[in-house]
């Protein structure tokens, strides 16, 4: 029995049983907007060779990141709970001394928010245009896989890559896109964790199991099998010899891979997608060295984060009430001023990475871990675990919690994997489901 045949069997068991009772780095300072992974090496990579020189030199590179600063009109949030968008200083600064830089933009397998999000730059696509000829962005710019692969070794000068490797064409790409660039940023959540692709993993059978229920097991699928193909139904090849000569299609992989077990990766900006306050953010470290000659940050450095996590950044009110049952955000009502935790509404902010402002708790709206785990911690959703155990029912006049009593407040998370690995799994320890036998 494979992963779907299991999941739709156990929602109609569900529907036949009787309601269910209810019960590191060396940051400079808490604000940093650039924090490095641990002991990175410094970057070696080079300023393009008609770059100008700083002259005097800038003694700090970082010098560019002002203190952050909380929004209009959220006097109650912490000053350094939202980092700012980055001085680009003029609109149209003209091309490098040297001429443009060339900058790539890549898509593999995510959902295209990550490369529509540039433009969330606004009118500061004007700058980058400005600087930068793009030499590929699917979403917006005619490059050629043939014209990439035709330029030098390092002629690109960054390529942002979003999106996990989930097909043997992203899995080219990637170490095409790295041999030619002489940056790489792993651009948003899938590209660093493995997002929501990385989900596929679960299914014990693999990119198989995957094919044959969406070819043959979904209603249209179905139905379009019985009535052409009956006797053997057609699942698209890897590759058929047509008249007019082979056509191929990419190879499925049984394990949805992050950027960086892929390619080397120079730097990282997380979000789903990232944010433009963290866009400015690496488009300024770009900027100062292209034009300025400031150096890069470390290799390893995550873009537009903080030392902090997300419920430190969060407004909300933490009472630390104990839960007996974990609910969603529809079948409560929503008290706008205390953690959603305590309501009983499952969030991961107490092992996210901080950055974002909190935007999706004070729009009442649980956090669902996007920027990925904070630095004290390797595997997010175990965190998470902890988070949640830690309001079981645990009073001083009853410090007891039974094992009846915790599966029933655990069971009513209807798809832990599913919360507490929502962005991560790709990166997690667990990576993906075995059948049995480890096969």
């Amino acid at each position: 029995m494979g992963f779907f045949d299991k999941l739709f069997k156990k929602k109609e068991e569900k529907k036949e049983a009787a309601p269910a009772e209810k019960p590191k780095a060396e940051p400079a300072s808490t604000s940093a907007s650039f924090k490095a992974e641990p002991a990175p090496a410094p970057a070696k990579t080079e300023a393009p060779k008609a770059a100008p020189k700083a002259e005097g030199g800038n003694p700090d590179p970082y010098a560019f990141i002002v203190p952050p600063v909380a929004s209009p009109g959220d006097a109650d949030v912490p000053k350094d709970a939202i980092l700012p968008a980055a001085d680009l200083g003029p609109l149209l600064p003209g091309a490098p001394a040297g001429g443009k830089i060339k900058l790539a933009v890549y898509w593999t397998a995510a959902c295209g928010g990550c490369d529509v999000s540039l433009l969330d730059t606004h009118e500061r696509i004007l700058t980058i245009g400005d600087m930068a000829d793009i030499v590929m962005w699917p979403v917006a710019a005619d490059g050629k896989e043939k014209d990439i692969a035709a330029m030098e070794d390092g002629e690109i000068t960054v390529s942002l890559i979003n999106g996990a490797i989930r097909n043997s064409e992203n899995e080219h790409m990637a170490k095409l896109l790295r041999q030619k660039s002489k940056i790489v940023v792993a651009y948003g959540t899938c590209a660093m964790f493995g997002g929501s692709p990385a989900l596929a993993n679960l299914v014990p059978g693999g990119a198989q199991e995957i094919l044959d229920y969406v070819y043959t097991k979904t209603p249209s699928s179905a139905n379009f099998q019985a009535e052409y193909h009956k006797d053997a139904p057609v699942i698209p090849q890897t590759s058929y010899q047509a008249p007019e000569g082979e056509l191929t299609i990419p190879t499925l992989y049984d394990t949805v891979k992050t950027l960086d077990q892929v390619i080397d990766v120079d730097y990282s900006i997380p979000g789903c997608p990232p944010l433009p306050e963290s866009i400015s953010q690496l488009l300024k470290a770009v900027e100062d060295f292209v034009y300025n000659g400031v150096p890069l940050p470390p290799k390893g450095t995550e873009i537009g984060i903080t030392t902090k996590t997300l419920c430190e950044e969060c407004p909300r009110k933490k009472e630390n009430a104990r839960i007996t049952e974990i609910k969603e955000p529809h079948e409560v009502d929503v008290k706008p001023d205390i953690c959603l935790m305590d309501q009983g509404i499952l969030c991961l902010g107490p092992a996210t990475m901080g950055g974002c402002g909190a935007r999706c708790t004070r729009a009442g709206q649980p956090c669902r871990g996007c920027y990925g785990p904070s630095p004290d911690v390797q595997e997010q959703g175990a965190s998470m675990f902890t988070a949640v155990a830690s309001l079981f029912p645990v009073l001083d006049e009853d410090p007891t919690c039974g094992e009846d009593e915790i599966i029933k407040i655990m069971s009513t998370i209807k798809d832990p994997l599913g919360y507490f690995y929502a962005y991560t799994l790709g990166k997690s320890l667990i990576r993906r489901a075995v059948k049995e036998g480890g096969q």
